[in-house]
Formats: C-alpha cells, structure tokens, sequence
C-alpha cells in the first residue's frame, strides 16, 4: 500500500512527534487549531500536545527556515502564546535550530527545541529533541514475477513448456 502524501512540514511534525508524545509528557499531539487566549484573541497554532486527561498542554511552533535558525522574536512570540492560552511550555520544531538569543528566550519560557530537517517524511526523518535522536527510513524493493511450466514425459523429456 503506497504511504499517504503529507503535504507539509507542519503535518509531518505532528505526526512525528504523535510517535514521540511521551517523551514531552503528553498523550497525544494535534494539528493545527485555533486557540483562545486570556487576552481575548485567539491564535492559531500550529499543534498541540494534550495530556489524555487534559490537564497539559504544550503549544506547538513549526518554522521551515532553511537559511538560519529561529530568531529571538519569533521564540518570544511563542512564548507569549504559552503564556495567554495557558499552556505549560512550548515546542519549536525548525530544519536549523534556534539562534542564541532563542535559545535563552525558549530555556525561561519552557519551550523545547526540535530539529527536524525540511525534507523529512513521515517514513525518511531525522528528529532530535532532548539530548535524543530518533531516525527513520525506508527502502523501497521492486518484486517481479515469472512463471515457468515444464511438462515431462517418462523419460525426463519437454513435452511443453510455456512461460508466463
């Protein structure tokens, strides 16, 4: 059966990281969504992790930046999101990383980094979070068929033959 087409980076982070939930101590991650905030706007995210009883929530942030890492704005941007819809941390997934200056906006804010090269799939990954690694990959494999009959006489000779 052909894999299923994912047709962006964000769709294949989720799935990916569904694989992983329990390394961020969720159940579960959902796609894209649009969330309230105590503010009262709403934001739209990217994914969501969810406890399976819903007492945790992580905000998810895809940025397929394949020029530099995530930038210091944009993490704080995360940030404030985590903050006005309530989550308990974030997630930035990006092909690069994030910059310094990310980084220690992301360490304050509870907001782990994701690498996750632009050209992954579902199946062909390289995903690196907390100190792990996690590959996939997959091969494809050509099967051919061919059928050969023989029928032999007494004496060990073809009497017919026919391939298929």
């Amino acid at each position: 059966m052909a894999e299923k087409l994912w047709y962006t980076y964000e769709e294949v982070a989720t799935y990916l990281l569904n694989q992983v939930a329990e390394h961020f101590g969720v159940g579960r991650f959902e796609g894209k969504q649009v969330v309230p905030g105590d503010s009262g706007t709403e934001w739209e995210i990217d994914a969501k992790g969810c406890s399976d009883d819903g007492s945790r929530v992580i905000v998810v942030e895809c940025k397929r930046h394949t020029k530099s890492g995530v930038s210091q704005a944009i993490t704080g941007s995360l940030a404030w999101t985590i903050q006005d819809v309530g989550a308990d941390g974030g997630i930035l997934v990006s092909p690069i990383g994030l910059q310094d200056g990310a980084k220690k906006v992301a360490a304050k804010a509870r907001i782990v980094e994701v690498v996750l090269d632009q050209n992954s799939t579902t199946t062909n990954y390289v995903l690196s979070f907390l100190d792990q690694i996690h590959v996939g990959f997959s091969e494809g494999v050509h099967v051919t068929d061919h059928l050969l009959i023989e029928i032999r006489d007494n004496d060990g000779n073809i009497v017919d033959r026919r391939e298929c």
